[in-house]
């Protein structure tokens, strides 16, 4: 897909760690005067901002209408490559709390300019947050900590990361300090260590999406296919149903899986249909409740 209407900056900013949290920044070309409304993009566990279509969904989304800028965690693995897991180190330690801390770093630094827009005046006093599968668990806990958001779209989010750690998990954890995942696409052999696992157990108040959703007053609708396999359909029902917002909704696909039908690479022209649902039920949501 071309966006020949879109502007597009990439650039980083530095965490509370002094660790780069890398950025791309959609901005669409020949906009009004008005300002922008801006929406901030979260990938999951095992991801980065340019894994498949995301990229093209948020370009997609700022067609619309919309600054959208798509954020790495600085501890996700992947360094300036964008789309490799070549540093293992921080991959191993990212916790929920950092995670939670970089949005309110990139939130701060949209505000106080440090992340320069092409000309536009950007809106960051309302923002929309997306997040994808651990993304959007970390969206949820991030629309109750910062003021700024004020409209939520997850897609496959988890909703309780202390109910989805794995029993095997736990068990290395406690006996190694360690536990070894595999990541299906790239084979490569993923080592996270306990203190993310005693991060969540101990800051659970403030970073479990389950407990923090109950928080919310803004607009909250919540995407998720009942074929996902990694991550419950139920997730999203959970999510849903102790949602303090009395804006909000689920929408449940049919079989289409964690990542509705996408894959990385992802070279075609269009986005596949379970897909195209889910972006423009998410573009419906923000024309809704962020224009």
């Amino acid at each position: 897909m071309t966006y020949s209407n879109i502007i597009k900056t990439s650039g980083s900013v530095s965490s509370t760690e002094n660790l780069p949290i890398y950025y791309d920044l959609y901005e669409p070309s020949g906009h009004s005067h008005r300002q922008l409304p801006l929406i901030i993009f979260l990938h999951g566990f095992k991801g980065f901002k340019d894994w498949g279509a995301f990229p093209d969904a948020c370009a997609e989304l700022s067609t619309k209408g919309y600054a959208v800028l798509a954020m790495n965690f600085s501890l996700n693995g992947v360094g300036e490559s964008m789309t490799e897991f070549d540093q293992l180190d921080l991959f191993a330690r990212e916790t929920l709390s950092q995670d939670l801390d970089d949005v309110g770093t990139v939130i701060q630094a949209l505000k106080s300019g440090k992340i320069e827009t092409d000309s536009a005046e950007i809106d960051t006093d309302a923002i929309g947050l997306i997040g994808h599968s651990r993304g959007g668990h970390t969206a949820v806990s991030a629309a109750a900590e910062y003021d700024e958001v004020a409209c939520l779209v997850t897609w496959s989010a988890v909703a309780d990361y202390n109910a989805h750690w794995s029993d095997q998990m736990i068990a290395d954890w406690k006996e190694k300090g360690v536990t070894d995942i595999k990541n299906g696409r790239t084979g490569q052999i993923m080592p996270v260590k306990d203190v993310v696992y005693k991060d969540a157990q101990e800051n659970a108040d403030r970073l479990m999406a389950v407990k923090r959703v109950r928080e919310l007053s803004i607009p909250a609708l919540f995407v998720h296919s009942k074929g996902d396999q990694g991550v419950s359909y139920g997730d999203a029902e959970k999510l849903y149903r102790n949602c303090g917002s009395s804006e909000k909704e689920i929408k449940l696909l049919p079989d289409s899986g964690h990542t509705f039908g996408t894959a990385h690479p992802f070279e075609d022209e269009e986005f596949p249909e379970a897909f195209q649902q889910v972006f423009d039920k998410t573009s419906a949501w923000f024309e809704d409740h962020l224009q």
